[in-house]
């Protein structure tokens, strides 16, 4: 497969709005291979599923907060990816 033939993030995904959910505050850059956007996006899950944990057991909410947005962050990812596969 030549370079051209790698699909690619669009650019388009954005995530976390901002005051009164108009404004995004990430957008996924484009131009990222597909298949390292997933592969980002699997590795984010893991550390949400860690963070996860670890808030809970050790009763940390700000370790949740942070599995909360690094999921959003995955999500992203994973939209973005999705949508450079169909063009």
């Amino acid at each position: 497969m030549s370079t051209d033939d790698i699909k690619c993030t669009v650019g388009k995904t954005t995530f976390f709005q901002g005051e009164n959910q108009t404004h995004p505050l990430f957008r996924i850059e484009a131009g990222i291979p597909c298949q390292d956007a997933r592969e980002q996006a699997s590795a984010l899950m893991g550390y949400v599923r860690e963070l996860t944990v670890i808030g809970v057991m050790d009763e940390k909410p700000m370790m949740i907060w942070a599995a909360h947005y690094l999921s959003a962050l995955a999500k992203a990812l994973m939209d973005d990816a999705e949508l450079g596969m169909m063009h």
